[in-house]
């Protein structure tokens, strides 16, 4: 997801003086003033592996799209089945402009009687708004919930304690969503997330979201974790970040995101940028998205260059930093396509001084998502 901050001034979230009274260090980010750690990044980030951490993404965009046929409107903006998008459940899917470069990265739920719910980038909501607005027909509605919160809760203790206060959160699995009424307040869970883990995302009015952050943080498995652990995790799992991993200019065969492409969907050819993208699919792309395991102990940074023998840029690494998880630096970079095969070593340019890295298959941690018919 993303992290671009526009130029409005920095917004605060309903959590501010929550997340200020337990210490937290607030940075701004995607226009908000966001919690980047609590304790520290390498504590917070371990908790979330072995027990469960809540985060505040209420900077996210919130909307709900419905009217005539909106599965329709949709698919033309979409690469992904939403046709075929069952109720109560959540696709992740692409916001493709015409020449097929990724314009935000996104998740749709169907929430029943032709109602789309649908989650974009903090960072990239206004841009995304207006250019739904542009394209879906004017019959569509759409809905920005400027006055709902989203609290995430990831690790593999996250769904028992939500269970204690949502029983309903135990009977979903992976990608699945339902909402109910909870003493007055609507409340609405999925069970997805950004960090590899299992985990829930749950979207309540503002209103009431310190008072439901407080009873998550009361569960023991709970601790509120900042951006920086989010950041590693997100890591860790190869998941990317829009506004470095992914841009206008990347296509998802670049960034190595296919399984966004729906079979139907290619066979129509009917989405944005199909031509190219379909092209990019039968013939390789110039350059793909990899992970990198890189040699010695400093992690090498968004931005260094991935070079030739010659010295020449071939490639930028656009997501870095150290693993807590596997106690080494990590990477995702483009790469020329003939150096995308894993364990194909690769030369990395940082301020001028040269590391070694070797492509390897991502995620770097395995993903633990509770998915129907999994042991």
């Amino acid at each position: 997801m993303s992290e671009q901050a526009d130029d409005l001034p920095t917004q605060s979230l309903p959590l501010d003086a929550w997340h200020r009274a337990r210490g937290a260090r607030m940075v701004p980010f995607a226009g908000y003033h966001m919690p980047i750690q609590y304790e520290g990044i390498i504590a917070e980030h371990l908790w979330t592996r072995t027990s469960a951490g809540l985060f505040d993404v209420s900077h996210m965009g919130q909307l709900l799209i419905s009217g005539p046929d909106a599965a329709t409107a949709l698919e033309a903006l979409l690469p992904g089945d939403i046709k075929g998008l069952a109720e109560g459940k959540v696709r992740y899917s692409l916001l493709l402009n015409e020449s097929g470069g990724i314009l935000d990265d996104l998740m749709v739920t169907n929430l029943g009687g032709g109602t789309y719910y649908m989650v974009i980038n903090g960072a990239t909501k206004w841009d995304d708004i207006a250019h739904l607005r542009e394209h879906l027909p004017d019959e569509i509605v759409l809905n920005h919930l400027e006055d709902q919160a989203l609290l995430a809760v990831q690790g593999p203790k996250a769904v028992e304690a939500v269970a204690r206060i949502w029983p309903q959160a135990a009977s979903l699995y992976f990608m699945e969503s339902t909402g109910f009424d909870w003493n007055g307040v609507q409340i609405g869970i999925g069970r997805s997330g950004y960090t590899g883990e299992d985990g829930v995302e749950i979207t309540l009015p503002a209103s009431e979201a310190e008072r439901v952050a407080e009873l998550l943080c009361q569960q023991p498995e709970i601790k509120p974790i900042g951006l920086g652990a989010r950041d590693s995790l997100r890591l860790e799992a190869g998941l990317p970040l829009y506004g470095h991993d992914l841009d206008e200019e990347t296509t998802p065969v670049m960034a190595d995101l296919g399984f966004a492409l729906w079979k139907r969907r290619r066979e129509e050819r009917s989405f944005p940028g199909a031509e190219r993208i379909l092209m990019e699919r039968e013939q390789g792309p110039v350059l793909k998205r990899v992970g990198l395991f890189v040699e010695g102990r400093q992690p090498v940074r968004e931005g260094a260059a991935v070079v030739d023998q010659d010295g020449n840029e071939v490639g930028r690494v656009t997501s870095g930093g150290f693993s807590p998880s596997l106690e080494r630096p990590i990477a995702m970079a483009y790469v020329p396509l003939s150096s995308a095969q894993p364990g194909t070593r690769v030369r990395l340019n940082q301020r001028a001084k040269i590391f070694e890295g070797v492509v390897t298959p991502m995620p770097f941690v395995p993903h633990r998502y509770h998915r129907k018919g999994a042991a």
